[in-house]
């Protein structure tokens, strides 16, 4: 008997083709998340699931799904799955690092230098057909040029922004990470920081770092305060990283002069406020989202799902201490 996979969203092709190479594949809806009830549901009988951010994989929706062998996220983060229950069940977890890399750092340059710039206002006035000519003092933004920029979690994302920025830009770096990072230092004359040190110290600040208890609202009201009227703060890692409205406020009381997101705290809804402010570039969580990088995560992860179904450790794991 064909084993039964179920994914949760519409992926490229390219990854849906390799799981019915192996058994059935059921697919979910295409918009929203899917609720636990809908999880639920369409991993009845399933061998594998493949999951989005969009989906929390708790113990309540294990605890339905006895016979479930493997569980793959068509992402980098995992802290919407609980590994450490699907550790204790032997259930095969894997995730899609590496192969995003580039695409979102190419996102978080685009997000700095179209608040530093005035992009989407500059933008929305032409096609609005409010532009009336040139004119001297129209959207004065701020140079990018050899500006200071902060870099917080310098692993793989941050570390490629921050080699784009000093090589493109000329960009002094600062960064935040567990560890030095001598390569970094080493190709971007880049400065390890405290994260207190970088905030009152950057022109522009751009979060890469992993949500954890510790770093939920690492950027708040405190943290904010800290950094120049001038500044500009980017996030294409976590959403719940920054307190929205802390950072509501700070954008409508010139405590900093912009802000980028593609992520949100409470995705896809935004804080109140958000949306009216004419200070920030909001985007759809499209980080990853050029054709070529989508397709090799939709590999990566039905791999991984085959992997872990057949017993074996997934290519990308998150909990290999369960497979001998």
């Amino acid at each position: 008997m064909k084993p039964i996979f179920f994914v949760t969203k519409p992926l490229p092709d390219i990854g849906i083709d390799r799981l019915r190479r192996v058994g059935e594949v059921r697919i979910g809806k295409a918009q929203g998340s899917l609720s636990e009830k809908e999880i639920v549901a369409g991993a009845a009988d399933c061998l594998g699931m493949m999951v989005t951010p969009a989906e929390q994989i708790t113990k309540r929706v294990l605890d339905q799904l006895p016979q479930l062998k493997a569980i793959s996220t068509y992402s980098v983060g995992f802290n919407h799955i609980d590994v450490s229950e699907c550790t204790r069940r032997g259930i095969g977890v894997g995730n899609t690092p590496d192969v995003l890399t580039a695409a979102t750092a190419e996102l978080a340059i685009t997000l700095i230098l179209s608040v530093a710039r005035r992009v989407i206002e500059g933008d929305r006035m032409v096609r609005e057909g409010r532009w009336r000519g040139w004119e001297p003092v129209d959207f004065l933004g701020v140079p990018v040029v050899g500006k200071t920029l902060g870099i917080v979690g310098a692993g793989r994302i941050g570390g490629r922004v921050a080699r784009m920025a000093a090589g493109g830009f000329d960009m002094p770096i600062l960064y935040s990470a567990r560890t030095a990072k001598p390569d970094l230092e080493r190709d971007c004359n880049a400065r390890r920081a405290e994260l207190e040190d970088i905030l009152k110290q950057a022109d522009f600040v751009s979060i890469h770092a992993p949500l954890t208890d510790e770093t939920h609202h690492m950027i708040g009201e405190t943290q904010l305060q800290m950094m120049q009227p001038t500044a500009i703060l980017v996030n294409t890692s976590r959403g719940p990283l920054i307190d929205e409205p802390a950072l509501i406020k700070a954008l409508k009381d010139g405590t900093i002069a912009g802000c980028g997101l593609d992520v949100y705290e409470k995705e896809p809804d935004l804080a109140p406020g958000l949306a009216d402010l004419p200070n920030v570039v909001l985007l759809p969580h499209i980080g990853s989202a050029t054709m070529e990088t989508r397709s090799k995560m939709a590999i990566m992860a039905a791999e991984n799902l085959l992997a872990a179904a057949d017993g074996k450790k997934p290519p990308h794991c998150v909990n290999p201490e369960i497979y001998p």
